[in-house]
């Protein structure tokens, strides 16, 4: 009996590309809004107020161009959520070495949030799959897949179209499939329930 793969649908992975956009927005719209509160201080650089308004311009035409922008261009959607990042911690960092130390959290907290994006984003990057070892399942999640082990494993119904996972504390895992299932996977994944579960399928 040999190990088996399931691409499946994940709905968190889901939501985050769908949001991916957004969040863009929201870190372009307040690159253009520091940018615009430095552009009448007397000690303001040309250079770092000409970088800060062409990056937060590109990460705008990035959001317009694109509508599903972590799905249809994750390389291109890492590389400016990288630059959000250090964006955000670089003025959360200047800001508590001038003392401003309400802003610096302020900008250190979004540096963070845009680094546990950047993992999940990366994270998508890989199909999603439920996997069925010998030693357990694996189930996709975020932003690390879940390892199961069987005797944490309550049932498994598999459908042609979508399969769920129950585990001990009354867990329940459902995941729709990319595909519809052969016969010949159904009949492994019940192989596996017969030989781990203990199930009569």
């Amino acid at each position: 009996m040999n190990s088996l793969a399931l691409p499946v649908v994940h709905p968190a992975f889901q939501k985050l590309k769908r949001a991916g956009r957004l969040l863009h927005l929201t870190a372009g719209g307040l690159i253009l809004v520091h940018a615009l509160s430095h552009f009448n201080q007397p000690h303001s650089s040309p250079v770092y107020l000409g970088c800060l308004v062409f990056m937060a311009v590109d990460i705008l035409i990035l959001v317009m161009a694109g509508k599903n922008i972590a799905a249809d261009m994750p390389l291109v959607n890492l590389f400016f959520r990288l630059v959000e990042i250090i964006f955000f911690l670089g003025i959360g960092v200047n800001s508590c070495v001038d003392g401003e130390w309400v802003t610096g959290a302020g900008h250190l907290l979004l540096s963070g949030t845009y680094i546990y994006l950047f993992r999940c984003e990366k994270r998508m990057m890989t199909d999603e799959y439920v996997a069925l070892h010998h030693s357990g399942i694996t189930i996709p999640a975020l932003p690390e897949s879940r390892f199961i082990i069987w005797s944490n494993v309550d049932r498994i119904e598999a459908q042609y179209d979508s399969i769920t996972i129950a585990t001990s504390g009354d867990k329940s895992y459902h995941f729709d499939l990319q595909k519809n299932l052969r016969f010949e996977e159904l009949d492994q994944i019940h192989e596996f329930c017969r030989h781990y579960l203990k199930t009569g399928l």
